[in-house]
């Protein structure tokens, strides 16, 4: 069946190139064009994509997210479509996965596997995690539908954070689309002005119950001194062995956000890349260093691209209270 895919899989992406390229056009433009209309992030849909991909390709079970990505405005299900369709026939007849979506080896993975792996990364701490703790807290939720799956347990109280404008475009969607919510509770917050502990304490947080933080491709857009203090909070508003669970990334990935394209595509989307750390050399010191100066110890760690010369792009790391 491996040969009989690809016999069908090479003519038919040939013939497939023209109706891709109008799929990238579609995507992008729901993506990045009708996102700012909402005032919403470019970037929680693009890891929304990337998780109905790993849906409709058998890597992860992830219905709520297929049934909220058929309701948003600003991604195109039909665009993704006509870009992965053969790809997807391919995987279908032959049963394995093959250059997009794919599971690499940790450590071998590139920068086109990132949503793919650093979403199964988390995911991996989480269920390990989530049976001891009494508090889920996904700060900076965007899309994030972990609390409507299969993360989703009896006596842990899950609270979302976000912008105003986000949370009430998601809960709109999430009823759109028919997913109940009740046992979610949403907090609107602003990073930059709101005291992230006073929020959460308002929607219930009780900071003697063991918690986890779910901190998801976040820290790329801060600056150090913003990250360190929410470690900083973290640390001193929860309970001993609660967990920081958050990706960070290396300053090359910075440095790509400062090339003409990087700027261009920032500015559009009023983001901008400011944390990171030098991976290039003895990574696991500079991490452990990191995140002990905070007085925190490092837990489970997943480093992507660690094969290559330079060191891992980004790290996943757990930091333990």
């Amino acid at each position: 069946m491996k040969l009989l895919s690809l016999v069908v899989f090479i003519p038919l992406q040939i013939l497939f190139v023209p109706l891709a390229l109008l799929g990238v056009i579609l995507v992008a433009y729901r993506q990045l064009v009708v996102s700012k209309q909402l005032g919403v992030s470019q970037t929680a849909i693009e890891v929304l994509n990337g998780r109905w991909t790993m849906h409709i390709f058998g890597i992860r079970d992830d219905k709520p997210t297929a049934n909220l990505a058929a309701v948003l405005p600003n991604t195109s299900l039909f665009g993704l479509w006509l870009c992965l369709f053969p790809l997807w026939l391919k995987f279908k007849l032959s049963g394995t996965l093959s250059l997009y979506p794919r599971i690499p080896d940790v450590g071998a993975e590139n920068m086109a596997d990132l949503v793919i792996v650093r979403t199964l990364y988390f995911d991996r701490i989480i269920e390990r995690a989530i049976g001891d703790i009494e508090q889920f807290v996904v700060m900076g939720a965007g899309y994030d539908m972990r609390a409507y799956g299969s993360f989703r347990r009896d006596g842990v109280t899950i609270f979302e954070l976000d912008q105003a404008a986000v949370q009430e475009h998601k809960r709109r969607a999430l009823d759109a689309a028919k997913i109940p919510s009740e046992h979610v509770r949403f907090v609107n917050i602003d990073f930059s002005r709101d005291d992230l502990f006073v929020q959460l304490s308002k929607a219930g947080y009780d900071a003697s119950k063991k918690t986890l933080f779910l901190w998801e491709g976040v820290t790329l857009y801060l600056s150090e001194s913003e990250v360190r203090k929410t470690m900083q909070e973290v640390r001193h508003h929860s309970a001993k062995g609660s967990i920081l669970l958050a990706d960070v990334y290396a300053n090359r990935m910075v440095d790509m956000g400062k090339t003409s394209a990087g700027n261009k595509m920032l500015e559009f989307t009023g983001e901008g890349f400011g944390f990171g750390l030098n991976f290039e050399s003895g990574w696991e010191e500079v991490l452990a260093e990191f995140v002990e100066n905070e007085s925190m110890s490092v837990g489970e760690t997943f480093s992507l691209g660690s094969n290559a010369d330079k060191g891992p792009f980004v790290a996943v790391v757990e930091m333990q209270c």
